[in-house]
């Protein structure tokens, strides 16, 4: 069943210096259970759409429903306090004066919902709320006693108490250190797949998107650029914007100098040679294109002597489609697990990533391999996706 439906939805800021919309005809479906999020760098945006979900920012026109349930038609909105749902805010929002049990309870104690708890009741719901978070043992403690992550927690355990049917989380972890944005990107996760509550979750970072997520929705201007399985949003990118945000790679611009008749291959001409291509689209002869490869994908085969360069337009692609160039290591970085290169063929210049246990010193000549499988092809007026 759809838990958030999104229809058409539009927002203007009154008095904004710009006509555009801040949200610009946004529509998508979070179902139940899922795990939905929506990327994008600052004033995209993102924020804004989930604050029109919360009932926080009316929206300009536009259609959102909540279980089955209505609460933005048009101009008309159900008020914030009658939505079922739980919201996370960047900022934790915890109240100092109180304890941690207090917090968690007191949305059950101002609740306008017609079954009030009893105070047994709202006991066990609080006491579960802070079990499944992990902060028991701390019911009694001033929420200012808890660390930045454990105010968090604090922050989940008070929106999930009433058990809405639908989550919402704006940044919550980009206030918390690397080390431990990565336990709670766990943590979190974990926590809803237990619960299978619908969330819609709001992030710039493509690390939280990627592993999180079951669909992310890539905004730019306030407009879906991108709707995709994490695989697809990095792997296939619908336009150049996608594959720049969400991850690095090397983009190669260049003709094509044929095209298989089903537009799954193509043959691109480069400044490096003939590169052998996935499309994905049927391209015609002669049409200005961007092919795009990862860092990880690129495959290095080891040194080679030097003197043994071949000519670039002897390289290429060649007979047998292997996309295999010799250059030269212009820089290299160490970042633990692995060493990031920086390989330069003729004009271009190739991002890699090797192991971390060996590393090419700079002037090093290489030979590296770009997959064709793992090269995308972008037409370079390709910067729209789905509306």
């Amino acid at each position: 069943m759809t838990a958030i439906r999104v229809q058409g939805l539009f927002h203007h800021y009154a008095g904004a210096a710009s006509a555009r919309p801040s949200v610009d005809d946004v529509s998508f479906e979070v179902e139940d259970g899922e795990f939905y999020t929506l990327l994008g760098p600052s004033g995209c945006g993102k924020t804004t759409t989930l604050r029109c979900v919360a009932g926080l920012e009316d929206p300009t026109d536009g259609l959102i429903e909540l279980d089955g349930a209505p609460v933005v038609r048009g101009r008309t909105a159900v008020p914030t306090n009658k939505r079922d749902i739980g919201l996370v805010f960047q900022d934790y929002a915890v109240w100092p004066h109180m304890s941690v049990f207090d917090n968690v309870a007191y949305p059950l104690r101002v609740s306008r919902r017609s079954a009030r708890p009893s105070r047994a009741q709202m006991r066990e719901q609080v006491e579960e709320a802070l079990a499944l978070v992990g902060l028991e043992a701390f019911a009694s403690r001033r929420a200012t006693q808890l660390s930045g992550g454990q105010q968090q927690r604090l922050s989940l355990a008070r929106a999930l108490v009433r058990r809405p049917k639908v989550l919402l989380l704006d940044e919550p972890l980009s206030n918390l250190d690397a080390a431990l944005r990565e336990q709670m990107r766990t943590e979190l996760r974990s926590i809803q797949r237990r619960l299978k509550i619908a969330t819609l979750f709001v992030t710039h970072d493509q690390v939280e998107a990627l592993s999180m997520s079951n669909r992310i929705a890539v905004m730019r201007e306030g407009k879906i650029v991108q709707e995709g399985t994490p695989r697809e949003i990095y792997q296939d990118p619908s336009c150049d914007f996608v594959a720049r945000f969400v991850g690095v790679g090397t983009f190669i611009h260049g003709t094509v100098a044929e095209c298989s008749p089903d537009g799954q291959e193509a043959l691109v001409r480069t400044s490096m040679g003939l590169l052998r291509s996935s499309s994905h689209r049927v391209l015609d002869v002669g049409e200005p294109v961007t092919v795009v490869i990862r860092p990880e994908d690129v495959v290095i085969d080891g040194d080679v002597p030097t003197g043994e360069l071949r000519d670039l337009d002897g390289g290429g692609a060649g007979q047998d489609g292997g996309n295999t160039f010799d250059g030269e290591v212009e820089a290299s970085y160490f970042v633990g697990d692995a060493v990031d290169y920086r390989v330069r063929v003729g004009d271009e210049v190739v991002r890699a990533r090797g192991h971390g246990r060996t590393e090419r010193a700079r002037g090093s000549q290489v030979r590296i391999t770009l997959p064709a499988g793992a090269c995308t092809l972008l037409r370079d007026d390709a910067t729209v996706g789905v509306g």
